[in-house]
């Protein structure tokens, strides 16, 4: 193997992509150029080098060259990989691993189009499950294509069924009750509900919530979804909750044996909980709950951004906006009235006994 000097090394060239990058190539005399991946100077860029100036194969260890596996491979180690929240790459990775069984070791230039559309109707029976195929695929070709390592990306013009925010079920008082009574304080299914109760918070927020984001009453947490802090008060029924426990060490919401949880097992182990309640609804409704009671009693879309973690006004004024047509329809309802101080739509009795009247006086001329 070369060390890297400090000029370059015969027959390298360097290209730059038409996304401004940088891009390396062997080429012997007139013969074929060949890509050189990895970092420069770098142990899989000098072994790569070695072999392409030997005519040998690339000494890449692992997944054949040019295949859909080298391409996860390489997204993997990318930056753009490294800069997604945790919770993302635990659900892509999920999503590559399934793909990689049934077509990792398939040319990256035979994934088409058609090849997407097929990963997408093996799942049709799970909608979200479709949605988040795509969605990974998606991500990985466009990241190739921006990175020059393939030439067209088979997942555009491809659409998903985005979940329907407005269908999911917001908690009522009488649910709450039922929760409560189900699981009183001292269980871990009751430090889980009121965490989701009394913060608002996400799950995957929530599933790490712990000790260090406390601070002279305040919690302090910068969230998964859009990275902005929210910094709200600790109420004391969530304070008692937690005085109670369990609780784990690092996370408020813990396994038996006191170790933090994915936020995929939370959501799992909290519908689990509800169901045992006689409730049927999700931990998102909750705060979907929190946040109309929030508009209702008068906050601001700055106040609920403050709250829930938002940005762009978007999510607050959806909220906001139900609020004040409630107000505005409960200040109006009494224009739909007919006659002078009355709330009812229907005529004023004298005008319906004169009406009356006058057509039985008709009848008797006829």
């Amino acid at each position: 193997m070369i060390d890297m000097p400090n000029e370059r090394p015969r027959y390298l060239q360097k290209q730059i992509t038409r996304h401004g990058k940088v891009a390396w190539y062997v080429r012997v005399g007139r013969g074929k150029k060949t890509r050189i991946y990895g970092k420069y100077g770098s142990d899989e860029f000098k072994d790569n080098y070695d072999a392409a100036i030997s005519g040998q194969p690339r000494a890449k260890k692992g997944a054949k060259p040019d295949t859909l596996e080298w391409l996860i491979n390489l997204h993997r180690k990318s930056e753009y990989w490294s800069g997604l929240a945790a919770s993302t790459r635990v659900q892509r990775e999920r999503i590559y691993r399934q793909v990689l069984k049934t077509a990792g070791n398939k040319p990256v230039v035979y994934i088409d189009k058609q090849a997407i559309l097929k990963g997408k109707e093996r799942r049709k029976g799970t909608p979200s499950e479709a949605r988040h195929f795509i969605d990974a695929m998606r991500s990985l070709f466009r990241w190739a294509l921006d990175s020059d390592l393939v030439t067209a990306d088979p997942t555009a013009g491809i659409k998903t069924v985005k979940p329907d925010k407005a269908g999911i079920k917001p908690w009522t008082d009488e649910d709450i009750a039922k929760f409560e009574k189900r699981w009183p304080r001292g269980t871990r299914e009751r430090v889980m509900f009121d965490i989701f109760v009394y913060t608002g918070l996400r799950i995957g927020d929530a599933a790490v919530l712990g000790k260090q984001h406390v601070k002279n009453g305040l919690i302090a947490i910068d969230t998964e979804k859009t990275g902005m802090r929210v910094t709200i008060p600790m109420l004391a029924p969530l304070a008692a909750t937690l005085k109670a426990g369990p609780t784990g060490d690092l996370t408020y919401i813990a396994t038996e044996a006191g170790r933090g949880m994915l936020k995929t097992s939370v959501g799992n182990a909290f519908r689990s909980a509800a169901r045992a309640a006689g409730v049927n609804k999700s931990p998102h409704g909750i705060r979907k709950a929190a946040a109309t009671h929030a508009a209702d009693n008068g906050a601001t879309e700055a106040e609920l951004e403050a709250i829930f973690g938002w940005r762009g006004g978007a999510m607050a004024s959806h909220y906001t906006r139900e609020a004040n047509r409630k107000k505005l329809a409960k200040g109006a309802i009494s224009k739909l009235a007919r006659g002078k101080n009355r709330t009812s739509m229907l005529p004023p009795d004298d005008v319906v006994v004169a009406s009356s009247e006058k057509c039985k006086q008709s009848q008797r001329r006829k």
